[in-house]
This record gives structure tokens, C-alpha cells and sequence, in this order.
């Protein structure tokens, strides 16, 4: 399996990788205007903590599964799957094990050229081959069943589906279906895994449901894995009417998951169920308790204090919700008040910038964006961090004032 597989993902892929990412500069100078003599100096960071444990999951993962040792995966995703958990690495084992066989199909899908099926299919085949080798086990059919998410999305693409060929709707639905009846045993053989309930949700965007049923299968995972924001904010977007949900619905969920998860974020657990919702939904963020909202926020603070979380919150204050002005009266007076939740966070908490975090803010945090260069990419979320932190500062930075960020705090200086 594992020369195949590997050797389809090069063939497939060879003229169209891309560079590894360079390196930022420890520190980084910005003028906010060109009359400005003061200067903005804030450290940044080339890869923040959770992109590090991230990469090494992912690249985990992708090694056991290269080298055949699939009873060693199994064990160090059952290890990492449990409450407590603040980075999903379960999910990341299991995409790192998977990634050649998606990876290969979804390059051989955007191709355009003539592809047998034989290409197509030989590595998830081969991936149902190793599951049944271990009937038994769980973990390594979570493997399998995300593939087949994965390659329904492949196939699926961007296309409205009133335009999407009849081939590539047939596929999509195939993957579906046995991504479904694979994940069923798998709830059999481990109910209380947090992993396999989040590739649970994962399948209701391929096969509608009610909203109660949505509802239900996404407070069993946050139930399981109260730690991890993701799922939160996961079921906040599929609570929008435009997916499975009504505002009314949203509304008594955020609040519902804010009192179950009290203890571990406060009413921040109202904030993360809201957090993208608002941003994708004028509706939904006109009608959003935004008092709640921030006191949401800044329980998150107390609790998360890292600079991954502070970098997250400053960004969707400052650009994400920012970007949304002037579409809805009513949503502006919200967001006015959640952007300006931007000037403590900068000022009180941001030590070091995340250039990523930045550009996928800018972004809206689309999971479906297509980045083709990581480099300019983040050099993107770059620039618009410091806009938006020179903005900030506009006046001590025209009066000559130089604005310097430092683990213990701002440091300000006359020129």
C-alpha cells in the first residue's frame, strides 16, 4: 500500500509543488503614514505553537501510514483522544495518515487532464484494505471514513450544484454514503470518542438533517470535548438557516452550550457558538446579545491567555467583523462594539503577531480557501495586521511617538 499510494501522490503532484515558506524576521518595522516618524515594532513569530504541534501531528500521521504501521497509529490516536485535549491531534494523526491518498485525488481532480479511474480509486481502496485488516479497530476506520469525506468534497468542488456534472454529484454522493456507514461501527466500537463524534458532524454538511438532530450530535461532541473551541464554532455556522438552523435556534444553543460549558470558559461558550456565525450572517449578528458576547470574550482571555488565542480574537475583531461594515445598519452597531473589543486586546495582551492567524481573518476563516503560496499568504495577514495595529496607534505614531510590543507590555518612546 504504502509504495502506491506515494508513488501516485508524486506522479500526480511533482510540477506543481510549492517552495517551503522562508522564515519572517524577528521583528517587524511599519510606518503608518509617510509623514509618520514614530514607528511600529512588534515581534513575529515564524510559526506559533499550535501551527508547530499541528505540523508535527500531521506529519506523524502521514509517516506511520507511509511506512505501514497502522497498529502504531491506532495507539497514539486512541492516546491523544480524550476530554482535555486543547489541539485536536487525533484529527491530525488521521488527516497526516490520509493526506497522500486526498491529496493525490484532489490535484488529479483540478487538473483538468484524463485521469482513469484506476488513479482515482486505487488509494482510498487500498486505505478499505488496511480497515479490513483491522475490523476491529476504531481509529484506523476514522481514517478511512474521513477520507471518503475528504474525496466527496474533491468532488463536490466549488460548483453550484445545479452546474456540478452528473459524474462528479455520483461520486460525491458515493463517499458520503460510505463515509457514513463506516463512521455507524465506528460509533459502535467507541461511542465516547470525541474524534469520531466531530467526523460525525462532519458528514451532516453531505447529508441534510433537522436542526434538532444537528443540534443534538454537535452538543454530544462538545460534551465529549469541551476544550476545544472548533466544535463550538462549527455548530454555530450550521445552526445559520442558510445550513440546518433558524436564528431562534443559534440563539438558545449558544446559550445552552455557554451553561454547559461554564466551568472551562465562563460565557465564553456563548461567544464561540456566535463567533463565526456573526460574521458570515448580517441577520444573525443584528440579533446577537452582544454584552454577552464580549463578557464571552473576555472570559476567553482570562482563560486562554496565549498568544494564539489573543492573536485569534485581535484579528476577528480588527478585520474579520471590520470587513462586514456597512452591509446591515443593525449588524454595524453590533459589530462596532465587538470590533472595538480590538483596542484592549492590542493594548493589554498582544505580544508577538501571527501573520496566519491574521491572513485567514482577512479571509473570514474560510476551511474551503485554496492557498496556493503559505509564504505570501502570510505575508498578506502580515500587512493587514500591522494596517490595522498602526491604525491603532495613528496618533502616538504621527506624533512622533515609536510604539514598541515586548512580552512584558507596550514600551512607547519619544523620537
Amino acid at each position: 500500500m504504502v509504495r502506491s499510494i506515494g508513488s501516485l501522490f508524486a506522479r500526480l503532484t511533482t510540477s506543481n509543488r510549492q517552495p517551503e515558506p522562508q522564515p519572517f524576521a524577528a521583528t517587524s518595522v511599519s510606518r503608518v503614514e509617510d509623514d509618520a516618524s514614530g514607528k511600529l515594532n512588534i515581534p513575529i513569530a515564524n510559526m506559533n505553537e499550535e501551527e508547530q504541534i499541528g505540523h508535527r501531528a500531521i506529519e506523524r500521521g502521514r509517516h506511520l501510514a507511509r511506512q505501514g504501521l497502522w497498529s502504531q497509529l491506532s495507539s497514539e490516536m486512541r492516546t491523544t483522544d480524550k476530554a482535555g485535549e486543547t489541539y485536536p491531534l487525533t484529527e491530525l494523526l488521521a488527516f497526516g495518515a490520509r493526506s497522500d491518498v486526498v491529496l493525490a485525488v484532489e490535484h488529479a481532480l483540478s487538473g483538468g487532464a484524463e485521469i482513469a479511474d484506476y488513479d482515482l480509486l486505487c488509494g482510498i481502496s487500498e486505505l478499505e484494505g488496511e480497515m479490513n485488516d483491522h475490523p476491529d479497530d476504531p481509529m484506523i476506520g476514522l481514517v478511512v471514513a474521513r477520507a471518503h469525506i475528504d474525496l466527496a468534497w474533491a468532488w463536490r468542488g466549488n460548483v453550484p450544484e445545479a452546474k456540478l456534472p452528473k459524474l462528479h454529484l455520483s461520486r460525491c454522493t458515493a463517499h458520503f454514503d460510505r463515509a457514513a456507514a463506516i463512521l455507524k461501527k465506528c460509533r459502535e466500537q467507541a461511542s465516547n470518542s470525541p474524534a469520531i463524534a466531530a467526523a460525525d458532524c462532519a458528514l451532516l454538511a453531505g447529508h441534510r438533517t433537522d436542526e434538532v438532530r444537528t443540534g443534538y450530535k454537535f452538543e454530544k461532541l462538545i460534551e465529549l470535548d469541551p476544550y476545544n473551541h472548533r466544535h463550538m464554532r462549527a455548530l454555530g455556522t450550521h445552526l445559520l438557516p442558510r445550513w440546518f438552523g433558524s436564528y431562534e435556534t443559534l440563539e438558545n444553543l449558544a446559550l445552552r452550550v455557554a451553561a454547559s460549558t461554564q466551568a472551562i470558559w465562563g460565557a465564553g461558550g456563548y461567544t464561540w457558538v456566535q463567533f463565526d456565525a456573526i460574521a458570515h450572517d448580517d441577520e444573525a449578528c443584528a440579533r446577537v446579545d452582544v454584552e454577552y458576547f464580549l463578557d464571552g470574550l473576555r472570559d476567553i482571555v482570562t482563560r486562554r491567555p496565549n498568544q494564539d488565542m489573543i492573536n485569534l480574537l485581535a484579528a476577528y475583531c480588527a478585520i474579520t467583523l471590520k470587513n462586514q461594515m456597512g452591509r446591515h445598519a443593525e449588524a454595524d452597531e453590533v459589530r462596532q462594539q465587538i470590533c472595538d473589543a480590538a483596542d484592549w486586546l492590542i493594548r493589554d495582551h498582544l505580544t508577538e503577531l501571527h501573520p496566519l492567524i491574521w491572513a485567514h481573518a482577512a479571509n473570514g476563516f474560510d476551511d474551503s480557501l485554496r492557498i496556493n503560496s503559505a509564504e505570501r499568504f502570510a505575508a498578506g495577514g502580515h500587512r493587514d495586521a500591522l494596517r490595522a495595529i498602526g491604525n491603532l496607534f495613528r496618533d502616538e505614531l504621527l506624533s512622533g511617538t515609536s510604539v514598541t510590543f515586548t512580552p512584558s507590555g507596550l514600551q512607547f518612546k519619544n523620537n
